[in-house]
C-alpha cells in the first residue's frame, strides 16, 4: 500500500511528526514500512519559466525561436511544441539537467541557432503520457522557481507491506485511522455518511447469489464530459505510481486508494436493456475481452457483471472492452460492490489477472463502506466531469451480517499484556480506531467491531488491538520463571544412542527397515511351527503382500539388506539395526513389543580398504564376537580380564537355531538368562535370500540388556609398584572351554591377581589327540609393595595346582 504524507494530512494532522517517526509509529502498529522516499527528486533541477516572445525559426517552419524568462535571466530556446506562445508559464530544463529516462540537456545549436535548454512536456518530465505540447502551468506561476515546489510535488512517499488480514489498511483513510489512533488526533473524512433512499427507474440490478455478492450499489451520472483530469487529481495518482487516464477513470482510482473500495464506471449507453445482472457466465459466454485488450477464457464458476444480453465485466477484477468509458461517453453507471474474497482470489489466479481491485477484494472489502465510497466518487464526478447525478439509485444488501459484538475481560487483557489496565484506558484506545465500547460489568466490556475490521473474531484479537495502540514498546520486559531442572532422560534411548556410536565407530552402518515384512521369511529360516516367532500380527490393509505382517525378528530384514548390497557390488558388509519386534497376544489385545539389536557382517574383514595395505581376509565368527565384546565393554557390561555378569558359551544342542551352523555358534547369557546369540548362517538358508557368500550375525534382547547393572565406575589410583607377568600353558581336554580357565583364575580372588587373559589356544602334532593347549597370561601386582619372586611363586603355584585338579590338566612341556 502506497500513500504520501501530503495526502495523509487531508484526513489526520501529522504536524510535528517527521517521516521517520511516522514510519516508526506504523511499524509498531503492525504495519511494516518498506520504504520512505522523497518524491520527484529527479526533477529538482527543473525550473519554472515564462515565454516572453515567440518567433519562427529562420531555417525550419516547425520550430520556434523563443525568448524565455527564468528568474533574472532571459534565455533563447528553440522549441518545436505547437502550443508555445507568449505569456505561457511552463517548465524548463537548463543545460546540465538529466531528465527521467536518462536524457541529459546540453547547450546546442538547432539549425544554426543556439538553444540554452529545453521547454518540457509532461512525458519528458515523467508526469504523464501526453506529448502534444509543452506543459502548461497556471498563468500566475512565478518563473525562476523550483518546478517541484511551484507545483506542490515536494512530498514523501511511504510504502507499507500489509499482512493479509489488514484489508482495512489498503486505503489512505485506513492508514490515517491508525495514525489518528496512535497520535490521539481527530480523523476527518470526506464523506461522513451516505445512503440511497429511493430506487432509480432508469436501470435495474439483479444479484444471482447474495453469498458471492453481499452488496451491490449503483448510481447513474449523466451529462459527463470525458477530459483529462485536473492537476491536483493527476498529481495524487502520479505520486503513488498510477497512470492518469481521464477524469472518470482517475476518480474511480482515487476513491479506491482513498477508501479501499474498488469502483467501476460503465458507459451507460452501452448496457443492453439498462440492466445489471450479477451472475455466472453461460456456456456460450466463456470468451471475454477485458479492458487490457486480452481475450480471456472464463469458466462457469467465475462471477460476471452482465447487462441484459452479455457479460460486461469480471466481477471484482476488471471491466470489459464492450462497456468501456470512451471519449464519447456522456452517461456513467457507477458500481460500488462487495464480492466473496475466495471467489475473487480463485478467479484472479485462473485468469492470471491481478489488479488493484482484486488485491483488495481478495483480502475482504468492507461492505459497510460501499455507499460512502460511491457518494465520494459521485461528488467528484459532478465537480470534475460536469456530471449530474440522477435521483435515487440501487443498494442491494442481501448479504448483510449481524453486528460483530464481542466481550473483552479487563483482567484477562491485563494478564496477557503484563500491565495494569482499566475500562477507561481500554475504551479510549479502541474507540480511537472506530470500535464501540460499553461497560458490561466491573471486569467486562461489550466491544462492537466496525464492519471494516473483518479480521476481528475473538477476544484475543481485541487484546492485540489494545497492545498495538498502547504501544508494544511501553509494555515492560519480563523474563518467565523457569526452574533449572534437568529433564529426566530415557535410559533405553541413551543406550540405543550409545550402541549406534560404538558400532559405527568400528565400521558398522545402521540400517532402518520397515516393521512390515513377509511371513515367508520365517519359513526360509526353517523355524518350527510352535516357535513363538511364527505367529504374526497381521495388517488389515497391507501395502503389499511382502509387507503384510509385523516382524518378529530383525535378521530377515538385514539379510535382505545384505542381498541388495551384494547386487550393487558392495560385498564387504557390516550392518546393524535396533528396532521393535512384535508378538501377538490375542485378538483384542495389543501385541507385545520388544526392542532387539541385530547385526550382520560378511565379506572382507577390512571392508573396502586397499588390498595394498590390508590383505583380503574373510570375516569369521570371531569378528562377530569381537564386535559384541567391544560393544558390551563400551556399555560397561563386560570388562576384559575380570569377572563379568555376561558370558559367551556354547549352547546345548536343543538351543541351537535351525538356521545357524552348529559348529560356529555362541550364546550370550547373564546368569541363567539368555540374552542373544552369535553365529554363522547356514549357506542353504542364505541361498533362499539370494546370498552366495558367508554371513555371520549377532542378535541380542535389548530390553533385557538394558536391565543389567553396568560395572560400577570406581576410581583407582595409578599403580605405584610394578606388575609381574607369568604365563601358564596348560594341556586340558579339548571339551574344556578356554574361557573357563580364565574364570577359574579370576575366581581365586587373591589380592595379588590383577588380570588374566588367553593369548593362545593350540591343537596340533605336538599335542596329544583329545587335548589342547591353552596359554594364559596372569598379571600380579601389589598396591603396597614391590612383589618378590617368592610372593609371586606362591600364588602362581596355587593357580597351576588349581587348574590341574579342576580341569584334569597338566603343564605343557617345551
Amino acid at each position: 500500500m502506497k500513500f504520501t504524507i501530503d495526502w495523509l494530512n487531508e484526513y489526520v494532522n501529522t504536524d510535528g511528526i517527521t517521516s521517520a517517526q511516522l514510519a516508526d509509529h506504523l511499524t509498531m502498529l503492525g504495519l511494516e514500512v518498506d520504504a520512505v522516499t522523497e518524491l520527484f527528486q529527479e526533477l529538482a533541477p527543473v525550473q519554472t519559466a515564462l515565454v516572453l516572445s515567440v518567433e519562427r525559426h529562420p531555417d525550419a517552419d516547425s520550430l520556434s525561436l523563443c525568448q524565455v524568462a527564468v528568474g533574472a535571466e532571459t534565455l533563447q530556446i528553440v522549441c518545436g511544441a505547437p502550443n508555445v506562445r507568449p505569456g505561457l508559464a511552463t517548465a524548463i530544463a537548463l543545460p546540465g539537467t538529466t531528465l527521467p529516462g536518462g536524457v541529459k540537456i546540453k547547450k546546442s545549436k538547432v539549425r544554426g541557432i543556439e538553444s540554452y535548454g529545453m521547454l518540457c512536456s509532461e512525458r519528458e518530465l515523467g508526469l504523464g503520457s501526453g506529448h502534444g505540447g509543452i506543459m502548461e502551468l497556471p498563468a500566475d506561476t512565478p518563473h525562476g522557481q523550483s518546478f517541484i515546489h511551484a507545483l506542490g510535488l515536494s512530498d514523501t512517499l511511504v510504502e507499507v507491506d500489509l499482512t493479509p488480514n489488514r484489508s482495512d489498511c489498503a486505503s489512505v483513510i485506513g492508514i490515517a485511522r491508525e495514525v489518528a489512533g496512535v497520535l490521539r488526533r481527530p480523523l476527518t473524512l470526506p464523506v461522513e455518511s451516505a445512503s440511497i433512499q429511493s430506487s432509480c427507474a432508469m436501470f435495474s440490478v439483479d444479484i444471482e447469489s447474495s453469498e458471492l455478492c453481499p452488496r451491490y450499489g449503483a448510481r447513474l451520472i449523466s451529462g459527463v464530459t470525458i477530459a483529462p483530469s485536473p492537476w491536483w487529481l493527476r498529481k495524487r495518482l502520479l505520486s503513488i505510481g498510477l497512470r492518469p487516464i481521464n477524469n472518470v477513470v482517475d476518480i474511480t482510482n482515487l476513491v479506491m486508494m482513498e477508501y479501499g473500495q474498488p469502483l467501476h464506471a460503465f458507459d451507460f449507453d452501452k448496457l443492453a436493456d439498462k440492466k445489471i445482472i450479477v451472475r455466472h457466465p453461460r456456456m456460450d459466454e466463456l470468451d471475454f475481452v477485458t479492458l487490457d485488450g486480452v481475450a480471456r477464457k472464463l469458466d462457469a464458476e467465475m462471477l460476471m457483471i452482465c447487462d441484459g444480453v452479455q457479460p460486461v465485466a469480471v466481477a471484482g477484477i476488471m471491466g470489459g472492452m464492450n462497456s468501456e468509458v470512451s471519449d464519447t461517453t456522456t452517461a456513467i453507471l457507477l458500481e460500488s460492490a462487495c464480492f466473496d474474497p475466495v471467489l475473487i482470489r480463485k478467479t484472479a489466479r485462473k485468469l492470471n489477472l491481478s489488479s488493484e481491485a482484486s488485491y483488495r477484494f481478495e483480502r475482504g472489502v468492507d461492505p459497510g463502506g460501499c455507499i460512502l465510497a460511491m457518494e465520494r466518487a459521485v461528488r467528484l464526478l459532478c465537480e470534475v466531469a460536469g456530471g449530474t447525478v440522477e435521483p435515487g439509485g440501487v443498494d442491494k444488501y442481501g448479504g448483510q451480517k449481524p453486528f460483530n459484538t464481542l466481550t473483552l475481560r479487563i483482567s484477562r487483557t491485563s494478564e496477557l499484556l503484563g500491565i495494569p489496565l482499566d475500562y477507561e484506558k481500554i475504551a479510549d484506545v479502541l474507540t480511537s480506531i472506530g470500535f464501540r465500547c460499553k461497560e458490561k460489568d466491573a471486569d467486562t466490556l461489550w466491544v462492537g467491531a466496525p464492519s471494516f475490521r473483518v479480521d476481528i473474531e475473538r477476544e484475543v484479537d481485541l487484546v492485540e488491538e489494545v497492545a498495538r495502540l498502547i504501544g508494544y514498546n511501553t509494555i515492560p520486559t519480563s523474563l518467565p520463571t523457569v526452574q533449572l531442572s534437568y529433564p529426566e532422560q530415557d535410559a533405553k534411548r541413551i543406550i540405543r544412542a550409545k550402541i549406534g556410536t560404538l558400532l559405527t565407530g568400528i565400521g558398522y552402518f545402521e540400517a532402518i527397515n520397515y516393521s512390515f515384512t513377509s511371513e515367508k521369511h520365517v519359513q526360509w529360516l526353517g523355524l518350527a511351527e510352535n516357535d513363538p516367532r511364527c505367529p504374526f500380527v497381521r495388517l488389515v490393509n497391507p501395502l503389499s503382500e511382502d509387507q503384510s505382517v509385523m516382524r518378529t525378528m530383525l535378521l530377515p530384514g538385514l539379510l535382505e539388506n545384505v542381498e541388495r548390497n551384494i547386487n550393487f557390488q558392495k560385498t564387504a558388509i557390516k550392518l546393524f539395526e535396533t528396532g521393535k519386534v512384535f508378538t501377538p497376544k490375542g485378538d483384542n489385545e495389543q501385541p507385545l513389543e520388544r526392542m532387539r539389536l541385530a547385526g550382520v557382517l560378511s565379506g572382507n574383514r577390512f571392508g573396502e580398504s586397499s588390498p595394498y595395505h590390508c590383505k583380503q581376509q574373510a570375516v569369521d565368527i570371531l569378528d562377530a564376537k569381537g564386535a559384541m565384546e567391544y560393544l558390551l565393554q563400551g556399555l560397561r557390561l563386560l570388562k576384559e580380564g575380570t569377572l563379568s555378569p555376561l558370558r559367551f558359551t556354547s549352547p546345548s544342542q536343543d538351543q541351537i537355531e535351525p538356521f545357524v551352523d552348529p559348529t560356529q555358534v555362541l550364546a550370550v547369557s547373564s546368569g541363567d538368562q539368555e540374552l542373544g546369540i552369535i553365529a554363522r548362517i547356514l549357506p542353504a538358508i542364505l541361498r533362499k535370500f539370494g546370498i552366495k557368500q558367508d554371513v555371520f550375525f549377532f542378535d541380542l534382547d535389548l530390553d533385557a540388556l538394558c536391565q543389567l547393572d553396568p560395572v560400577a565406575k570406581n576410581f583407582t589410583a595409578l599403580p605405584v609398584f610394578p606388575a609381574v607377568n607369568r604365563d601358564i600353558a596348560m594341556l586340558v581336554p579339548e571339551a574344556v572351554a578356554a574361557g573357563a580357565l580364565v574364570d577359574a583364575v579370576l575366581q581365586v580372588q587373591d589380592p595379588l591377581i590383577e588380570q588374566c587373559e588367553i593369548f593362545d589356544v593350540y591343537q596340533g602334532d605336538s599335542v596329544k589327540r583329545g587335548l589342547k593347549s591353552v596359554a594364559l597370561s596372569v598379571t600380579y601386582r601389589s598396591s603396597q609393595k614391590t612383589l618378590t619372586e617368592k610372593n609371586v611363586e606362591k600364588v602362581h603355584t596355587k593357580i597351576v595346582n588349581m587348574l590341574g585338579s579342576k580341569f584334569e590338566g597338566t603343564l605343557r612341556e617345551g
